[in-house]
């Protein structure tokens, strides 16, 4: 995939997560007959013209051949920023979008809403806030993010790395669009809240991959 102008934000979705409690596999998980991993790569591809797929080695992964590269993050520590500071290191020099692979109902509005929020770039970091609650997986990164991220104490909470950078932080509105699918109860939640298909369109339940 060909990559853009230096400044040119970079997407990147983390599906390195083992999803335990969903049986494993999360990625492939199939919300009304698409992989879950599609929703999130569907999304950035709307707003950002190169996007990437960071993964761990054993990660299964639907296809996404011609839609994003995968990046592979190192197996150890097994903890959402590992897959954060890789993709900030690999992005040459440019912003990275970032947003977890399990957010189904992540909408194009927020995305640009954190690309808007500090265009002068004084920030480390952008991130997103619904319901109060700090979200580092739906953010975006800049290089310098990367001193106050790189080496982080793995016992420690990722809200409370990422607002040690002071981020210009983007309270949303319908803290709906960032309901994550975790377990099987997620799924079906995401589904109930997804608005009703195009008339004439079936709608395929929620099923594993």
């Amino acid at each position: 995939m060909a990559l853009g102008t230096a400044r040119a934000p970079l997407g990147a979705v983390l599906a390195g997560g083992a999803g335990r409690r969903i049986g494993g596999d999360k990625a492939v998980v199939e919300l009304h007959g698409r992989p879950l991993l599609h929703y999130a790569l569907d999304v950035l591809s709307a707003v950002v013209d190169d996007v990437v797929v960071v993964a761990k080695r054993a990660t299964r992964l639907p296809p996404v051949a011609g839609r994003a590269d995968v990046w592979v993050e190192p197996d150890e520590p097994r903890h959402p920023l590992c897959g954060v500071v890789h993709a900030i290191k690999l992005a040459r020099g440019r912003p990275v979008l970032l947003v977890a692979g399990d957010l189904p109902l992540l909408d194009q509005a927020t995305l640009r809403a954190l690309l808007r929020a500090d265009a002068g770039g004084r920030a480390a970091a952008v991130v997103a806030q619904a319901d109060g609650r700090l979200q580092p997986l739906c953010a975006l990164y800049r290089p310098r993010a990367l001193a106050g991220l790189e080496g982080f104490d793995a016992t420690t909470r990722t809200q409370e790395v990422v607002a040690a950078l002071d981020p210009v932080v983007v309270d949303l509105p319908d803290g709906r669009v960032l309901h994550n699918v975790n377990a099987p109860e997620d799924l079906l939640h995401a589904s109930a809240l997804m608005p009703p298909p195009a008339r004439g369109t079936r709608r395929r339940g929620p099923i594993r991959g």
